[in-house]
């Protein structure tokens, strides 16, 4: 069989042999689906918790269901699929546990869109019919999102699937209000909360996004009520002075200290506001004088508090203002801005007006800004919970990847304020609170007393029992709370809900929690992580009489967010993001899910994903799915070259057989294996794929299947001792590749079933998927030859370097010598040398000590240096030496040009002074390389004579 070189791709490789098993072509998209759907119908993942193994668990953060597959799904998904594939090849028992959120003002926010165009609003239908249209819309519509991540290949137990509505999770919701409120932990009050004026609703920190804007800063003068003159105080919301019931300064500003106690003539108003002193104030921000609105924002309302200073509520819930507004009293909020900026310039309060960009708190869902507004809702009690994080917390529970998370997680569990977890909505899990209806005229106010129970029935029984009889002339009647509970208080309880908790004694319960691992975004730590864990802790402490853990993943592995080409974060409202099934459809899942992981710098860190809008292409994914070919066609090569037969019936190579190659690439195997193994383990997935990759890509394909060719194919009539030899080589080309494709395995899935079983020659319904992790080889690893190896690779690229410079055909044969004083690396040289002459197309191939190079004739050569050897390539006779001189003459020439404007432009004072520091490094680094060239190329010369 005719050699080619080893820079040559695998795709060009053929060799007279049985028909190969795989067809030439890889189909991504059709391999993919055989496999998705062999794997999902088999119950490959579906784990059963009595089976022996040590347990390992994920519940992957469940998308909304209004939700699309977007890239931070893809990337979520790839790292998580990574993991849990992993851990199922080392021997565990694994659950990868689905499941979506029911996403309560996306779902509604859909629904009444619909309602609008029909001209109908839902209360036209009323509680029962829209709840029933909204579970008719998520049965058509919302299961999109779970179709798309299968196209992922997400080896979860879909059998498994949970949704935060379903009866099990709503049951531990109604369990999980009970037990806080019983702990004194839930309470309904009023507060200040976010207000959506478009969606009607309360809504959490998370439901608002903080944009930058260009608003405008009014300076206004509040008169003293003594009329000894005024304070100017400065507003973005001129509509909310109404509410003012205070302006505040610092008590260590001198400039106010005689003016705190006295008060103010509040303007258009002429309420009496009093000035207090908080150490809240910046005094050296404006004028240092604050108007207060504590029923208006969120700061203001601490400062009433501590200065006990009345609550004026000047706006209405839907963005209007109300009564207590006077002549402003209807207008919309906007209007009234206006409206209120307006009377203040015309009674002689208006200072003066600047631009002002500034960031407005806006309703993720409504898209409108939202309002502070006091409202009665339900409360969680979050300092309790908080401490007993922030205690496991100094115990490394749980341990975040990178560490440095850490430190986030426990910020916001300090001075955390309290948790607002009702909203004004009817699709979500109804809040199970009865209000006694009957003690307040039948309607409910904030004064109606209530209950919390777990059902209707045992709600009646705890209120017959404090209204009924006695001196009460009516009967108990209770209404249900029309509203429903925050979405992430369902969220909150994810990891234990969905293994069946309130029943301890689920077995998925007992066998998978806590779980292992928690995949997420950083930008979701506050929001998610936290509240989980302090759900876990009121709710889970229990267990650990059992010895069992309350903190309810072991470890969170933070991830970084994908970013565009030109580094902005990826986002449906910046119009930058990308689908990811189109790069499937183009590429294939495996390509996608390998380009993302491979490009991880580290956890934590955000990758960059190139892509041209014009065409839906992506170099990166390209370069992934280029990969996906290498392993087709070098996987095709060697079913074509094993004659037949499969690693299983070729069994283990026989260490006293193996040649150098062979002994060379099975250590290299083995410490693949072991820096690989110990990567996944330690969430270094990035670097195992850059590693999987050069070791397959560089090593496998293009020197070792280059170095065993001629031993595949003995030719016509060969002897035993090339029969053995070339059963050998089969041998450890079908370990090698059937090993490597079980370490790709956890990132290219599909990828590695397929060319795994075409390998193999297993049956459809044993999957490389519940294999076990390849053993690692100790007796292979061996430092001395892994770098003696080295050096032989890095002469051989010196060899053909030197052919390419003296422009010899591929077809041309050139004697080779090597010149050495050390005798180790001599005699692997000269071991090596039928491996040297096959892959460099060498006449032949001496070795010589330093004294015999000095002694033989001198001949036109040219030379090469690889650490402490030489390299000859002797010329004269095979190539033109007038030629060779005139292209080393023009190399010379241009690295001179080089070096002369790369010096002059560090000679300049503005470049090396005025440039940026690695620019100016850039710049030297190429000089020291092109003067490096031109040294290279006059010593070749000199060669020449």
């Amino acid at each position: 069989m005719a050699r080619v070189p080893a820079a040559t791709a695998v795709t060009e490789l053929s060799a007279p042999a049985p028909e190969a098993a795989l067809p030439k072509t890889y189909d991504p998209v059709g391999t993919e689906s055989r496999w998705q759907q062999a794997w999902e119908s088999s119950g490959a993942f579906h784990p059963d918790p009595a089976a022996p193994g040590e347990p390992f668990s994920v519940v992957i953060p469940p998308p909304n269901v209004t939700g699309s597959l977007h890239m931070g799904h893809a990337f979520n998904t790839a790292l998580i699929d990574t993991i849990v594939r992993f851990q199922r090849l080392r021997g565990k028992n694994v659950l990868c546990l689905p499941g979506t959120d029911h996403a309560s003002i996306a779902v509604q926010t859909i629904l009444e869109k619909q309602l609008k165009a029909e001209g109908k609003r839902k209360e036209d239908l009323g509680r029962e019919a829209f709840l029933e249209k909204a579970w008719d819309w998520k049965a058509e519509s919302g299961g999109t999102i779970v179709g798309q991540l299968r196209r992922l290949g997400y080896s979860v137990d879909w059998q498994r699937e949970r949704f935060t509505l379903d009866a099990g999770c709503s049951a531990a919701v109604i369990e999980a209000f009970n037990r806080l409120h019983e702990q004194g932990l839930i309470y309904r009050g009023e507060y200040l909360v976010n207000w959506c004026p478009a969606s009607g609703s309360a809504v959490s920190d998370l439901e608002v996004e903080m944009k930058e804007v260009d608003g405008h800063l009014w300076h206004f003068r509040y008169p003293l009520s003594s009329g000894a003159g005024f304070l100017e105080v400065a507003t973005t919301r001129p509509e909310t002075l109404l509410g003012d019931t205070a302006v505040a300064v610092n008590p260590k500003d001198p400039r106010y200290t005689d003016l705190v106690g006295q008060t103010l003539t509040l303007p258009l108003v002429g309420r009496q506001i009093p000035i207090v002193a908080d150490d809240h104030v910046d005094a050296e921000f404006g004028t240092g004088c604050v108007k207060v609105t504590p029923a208006h924002d969120p700061n203001d309302f601490a400062i009433g508090q501590r200065h006990n200073l009345p609550l004026i509520t000047v706006m209405a819930k839907d963005g209007s203002m109300n009564e207590a507004a006077g002549r402003f009293a209807g207008l919309d909020r906007f209007e009234a801005r206006q409206a209120v900026v307006a009377a203040m310039e015309a009674e002689g309060f208006l200072v003066r007006v600047e631009d002002y960009r500034h960031s407005v708190p806006f309703s993720d869902r409504g898209k409108v800004p939202v309002e502070p507004l006091l409202s009665t809702q339900w409360f969680v009690k979050t300092e309790p919970l908080a401490a007993r994080c922030r205690e496991a917390l100094e115990n490394a529970d749980p341990r975040f990847v990178p560490e440095r998370w850490s430190k986030v997680y426990r910020d916001w569990l300090t001075d955390i304020r309290d948790w607002c977890i009702s909203r004004q909505l009817w699709w979500g899990h109804r809040i199970p609170a009865w209000f006694v209806v009957s003690e307040t005229g039948g309607v409910i106010t904030d004064n109606t007393p209530y209950v919390v129970a777990r059902g209707e029935s045992e709600a009646m029984a705890k209120a017959e029992a404090q209204f009924g009889g006695g001196t009460h002339a009516h009967p108990v009647v209770l209404e249900q709370d029309p509203d429903a509970l925050d979405t992430w208080f369902s969220s909150g309880l994810w990891p234990f809900s969905t293994l069946g908790w309130p029943d301890a004694d689920a077995a998925d319960l007992e066998r998978w929690y806590p779980t292992s691992v928690l995949v997420t975004g950083f930008d979701i730590i506050f929001f998610w992580v936290a509240r989980m864990t302090m759900m876990a802790g009121a709710l889970m402490s229990g267990r650990e009489g059992s010895g069992i853990p309350w903190i309810p993943f072991k470890d969170v592995y933070i991830h970084g967010l994908v970013r565009d080409e030109q580094n902005r974060k990826m986002s449906k409202s910046s119009g930058n993001g990308i689908d990811p099934l189109l790069l499937i459809e183009r590429y294939g899942a495996d390509a996608l899910r390998f380009a993302l992981v491979r490009e991880v710098a580290g956890a934590g860190q955000d990758i960059r994903l190139d892509y041209d809008r014009k065409s839906d292409t992506s170099a990166t994914v390209e370069a992934s799915r280029n990969f996906a070919n290498k392993l087709w066609n070098v996987t095709r090569f060697a079913l074509m070259n094993l004659g037949g037969e499969t690693s299983a019936s070729l069994g283990e190579p026989d260490p006293a057989a193996l040649q150098l190659a062979d002994r060379w690439i099975l250590l290299r195997l083995a410490r693949v294996n072991r820096e690989t193994a110990e990567r996944y383990g330690n969430y270094g997935l990035g670097e195992a794929a850059k590693g999987l990759y050069e070791f397959a890509w560089n090593e496998v394909c293009d020197w070792y299947v280059e170095l065993i060719k001629r031993r595949l194919n003995p030719g016509e009539n060969p002897s035993p001792a090339a029969l053995a030899d070339q059963r050998t080589a089969r041998a450890v080309l079908a370990k090698v590749l059937g090993e490597l494709l079980v370490m790709l395995h956890p990132l290219m899935p599909h990828l590695s079933e397929e060319l795994w079983h075409g390998l193999t020659g297993q049956p459809e319904s044993s999957f490389l998927a519940l294999q076990s992790w390849p053993a690692l080889d100790q007796a292979a690893l061996d430092d001395q030859l892994e770098a003696q190896f080295a050096e032989l690779i890095e002469a051989i690229r010196v060899v053909r370097n030197l052919r390419a410079l003296a422009g010899l055909k591929p077809s041309q044969s050139a004697p080779v010598s090597f010149v050495t004083g050390r005798a180790e690396l001599a005699a692997l040289l000269q071991e090596a040398s039928p491996d040297i002459t096959a892959l460099t197309r060498a006449e032949s191939v001496a070795v010589l000590s330093p004294e015999q190079a000095e002694a033989a004739p001198a001949a036109k050569a040219l030379a090469g240096v690889s650490g402490e050897l030489q390299v000859l390539l002797p010329i004269e006779g095979l190539v033109d030496l007038d030629a060779l001189r005139g292209r080393l003459e023009k190399d010379i020439a241009k690295a001179d040009r080089e070096i002369k404007g790369l010096a002059g432009r560090l000679a300049n004072p503005n470049f090396a002074d005025k440039a940026p520091p690695e620019v100016v490094l850039e710049c030297k680094a190429n000089l020291a390389e092109a003067e490096a060239q031109a040294d290279l190329a006059r010593r070749r010369l000199g060669d020449l004579g």
